[in-house]
């Protein structure tokens, strides 16, 4: 897929980035061995053990959503302090989700991480990936491992069709809140662990996404996104923090990924070593 190229000129060290389909993975750029921090991009990795946890009966939903959905009212990084009534503001909390993966992992007896392991990485061979502290901002891993999870996330094998899609639309619609490095949003759109792009603007995707695209993207200079109406996804791991340059280049990058995918056809298969 050509419109990769793209990345080449982004003002990075290291890059790699793929494009996944519903039927695989398309076409990668750079290194794929390369194993790049995710930073928040690791939520959509949490947010899915923890819906794997929901329909084993593990936690049930209404324990977890507004932690998955960041209207839990926790502070973002503690705790201990809590700035809002659960269900009134959408206040992104890296603690809320610390506080929901440490129920997950005691419920089910056992670490978080190796919950995690064994609920969504090892299943999906994730073999280049590792969870390296918070559950919110600390996994580490590789394009591969970030486009077998974006295939999951278009055809989901490890929980149902059914719960994906509730967990992808709006969760408490209509709350209003900050999307950290675009501003105020109103609303600001949060599915159960995925942040829907909805009417957001500015926003990190290209304007050529469905407002039904999910995903996340990381401090460390990562995303992915899904847009189910497309049928596509798309992500990116570097080596630079995110600025400037991503908010120009993100959207960029996915408007052309779109065009070529609508306007070209499909790219080559590319085969993901296991």
């Amino acid at each position: 897929m050509r419109a990769l190229e793209l990345v080449d000129a982004w003002p990075v060290d290291h890059v790699a980035a793929g494009v996944a389909d519903t039927a695989g993975p398309l076409a990668t750029r750079g290194d794929r061995k390369r194993a790049y921090p995710w930073a928040s991009v690791t939520k959509l990795v949490t947010a899915l053990a923890t819906l794997v946890a929901v329909e084993e009966g593990t936690v049930e939903i209404d324990e977890v959503a507004a932690h998955l959905a960041h209207a839990s009212g926790l502070s973002p990084d503690d705790r201990s302090q809590q700035l809002a009534p659960p269900h009134a503001r959408r206040i992104y909390s890296n603690a809320g989700f610390e506080v929901m993966a440490e129920m997950v992992g005691n419920r089910a007896g056992l670490p978080f991480e190796q919950y995690l392991a064994e609920a969504v990485m090892e299943p999906l061979e994730m073999t280049g990936a590792r969870l390296d502290g918070s559950p919110a901002h600390g996994l580490v891993g590789t394009i591969d491992d970030l486009l077998r999870l974006a295939h999951e996330l278009l055809v989901p094998t490890l929980i149902s069709a059914e719960t994906l899609a509730l967990a992808s639309r709006p969760a408490f619609p209509g709350l209003d809140g900050v999307l950290p490095g675009f501003g105020r949003q109103h609303p600001n759109d949060w599915g159960l662990g995925f942040e829907v792009r909805g009417q957001k603007s500015p926003h990190w995707t290209g304007r050529g996404n469905s407002p039904a695209t999910f995903g996340h993207f990381g401090r460390s200079g990562t995303f992915l996104w899904v847009d189910p109406d497309a049928g596509l996804a798309l992500g990116a791991l570097t080596d630079r923090e995110f600025g400037g340059w991503a908010a120009e280049a993100w959207p960029a990058l996915s408007d052309a990924v779109l065009a070529e995918w609508r306007h070209r056809g499909q790219a080559s298969p590319v085969s993901i070593t296991k």
